[in-house]
């Protein structure tokens, strides 16, 4: 499998045919110690099987079904509780932003700035995002095609950050409904960025729920395990230790009893995935 050109995050690198990089993390953050003790646990779990990990949680989740769904704590409550767990676990922070007055605060504690699916085209966003100079997470709108993306990448290139990469989350098919293509994750690297695959949110049945969104957290093992073989860069998980109880995206997301098998599977099919070719001439 071809290399795309690496993305570095101090010693996390995706692309350049490296290793897989884990993306993890609640939802939302539902309390100060509730992500703080996820954390720690996913902290413990990657450093004792080695792969490269990055705490994900969102401080507000905008685009909620419902008016009366949990949003998370904002901006400033939200980013004190990233910080908190930056300094005590040394872990890089993914978090999304929805407006571009969000960007420069997000910056200061983030180190992966993440631009959620249906807002992927928005071009103040995206430079305001690019403007950080962290890594820009691009997640591919579930209304775009695989070479759509090469435009919104251009927005944060344009903008002065080539630090871009991009995240498969499923497509719209039908009603209530998404569908992974697995073509899209080699048409994407093809474009010169790394990729990342978004399981949990592709597994999605979104305003399924009478108000919520619905989940078919029971596909996780073999879609992730379908997207690595693919050959992407990373993978995005979200994982609760009680998922029915989850205050966003409960029924997509991975126990985390599950996290440590799962990421054996999947860490064993992209060292298959990552050896050099061998070719012979006849």
């Amino acid at each position: 499998m071809n290399g795309v050109p690496p993305v570095e995050l101090g010693p996390i690198v995706f692309g350049d045919n490296r290793p897989i990089v884990l993306i993890a993390g609640p939802c939302v953050i539902e309390s100060e110690a509730h992500a703080s003790g996820l954390a720690a646990r996913l902290v413990e779990i990657t450093a004792r099987l080695g792969i490269p990990f990055i705490f994900k949680a969102s401080f507000d989740k905008a685009n909620r079904t419902s008016g009366r769904s949990f949003r998370g704590p904002g901006l400033v409550e939200g980013l004190r509780v990233l910080a908190g767990i930056k300094a005590r676990y040394g872990v890089p922070l993914l978090t999304d932003i929805h407006e571009p007055a969000q960007a420069g605060p997000t910056g200061d504690v983030a180190d992966v700035i993440q631009i959620p699916a249906f807002l992927a085209r928005q071009t103040d966003l995206l430079q305001a995002a690019a403007a950080t100079g962290c890594v820009v997470n691009i997640k591919k709108g579930q209304f775009m095609a695989p070479d759509d993306i090469p435009h919104a990448v251009a927005k944060v290139r344009g903008a002065g950050n080539p630090r871009v990469i991009v995240t498969e989350r499923g497509t719209s098919f039908g009603y209530h409904n998404l569908i992974v293509d697995m073509r899209a994750f080699p048409i994407m690297r093809a474009q010169g960025v790394p990729v990342v695959f978004d399981v949990t949110h592709s597994l999605q049945l979104p305003g399924a729920g009478d108000g919520v969104t619905a989940g078919l957290a029971q596909h996780i093992e073999p879609l992730a395990s379908a997207g690595v073989a693919a050959g992407v860069d990373g993978v995005f998980l979200e994982v609760h230790e009680e998922p029915t109880r989850a205050k966003s995206d409960a029924q997509n997301a991975l126990h985390l009893d599950l996290l440590e098998p799962l990421l054996r599977r999947l860490m064993a099919l992209d060292a298959i995935v990552k050896q050099p070719r061998v070719t012979t001439h006849g």
